[in-house]
């Protein structure tokens, strides 16, 4: 089921969410409602909090474009992403590489605000799988941006915190105007 994207100014966007403590049927429910409303919203990522659930967990699909990645490392083992596509995790934690680099970022809860983030360029994350398994992915490029912005998801932080202070001021008014437009803000 598409279930309905919170939009900015949603409290829901802003809270660190409950780690997700049993995976039963409600969950896994919410995990194929959230794979296509990611789809149907034509995202890369989505966050439980995006769909007003207070839950650390998330998907990410960015199979559509296998070279967005100049490498994949899954449990210390070189891997192929389609292997691992749609990623699906819950309480995940994130360690950065040292070099950062800007990159092109939106949100399926800020509709109609791109801008460019700066972020570590590299991620070494430790994802729980819905089995009780764990993958440690190491990666960089556009799955290493997902994986970071949708683990900011789960801490309350949008990608528009992360802007530098000039950028934050220039987006101010574009920013308030969706506030006001959010009945649920």
């Amino acid at each position: 089921m598409i279930r309905e994207i919170v939009q900015y100014g949603h409290p829901v966007l802003r809270q660190r969410c409950r780690p997700v403590t049993e995976v039963d049927d409600t969950i896994i429910e919410l995990v194929a409602d959230m794979l296509e409303t990611m789809v149907d919203a034509n995202g890369v990522g989505l966050a439980a909090p995006q769909v007003g659930e207070d839950l650390r967990l998330a998907v990410i699909d960015v199979s559509h474009d296998p070279d967005c990645i100049s490498f994949l490392k899954v449990n210390g083992e070189d891997a192929n992403l389609e292997e691992i596509m749609p990623l699906i995790f819950i309480n995940p934690e994130l360690a950065f590489g040292q070099e950062k680099e800007f990159g092109m970022e939106g949100c399926l809860s800020i509709r109609g605000i791109r801008a460019e983030v700066r972020r570590p360029e590299a991620v070494k994350a430790t994802l729980p799988q819905l089995d009780g398994s764990v993958l440690v992915v190491e990666t960089d490029g556009l799955l290493a941006r997902a994986l970071q912005h949708e683990i900011d998801h789960l801490n309350g932080v949008l990608f528009v915190d992360r802007l530098p202070a000039v950028a934050k001021v220039s987006m101010r008014n574009r920013l308030k105007k969706l506030l006001d437009s959010n009945p649920q803000g």
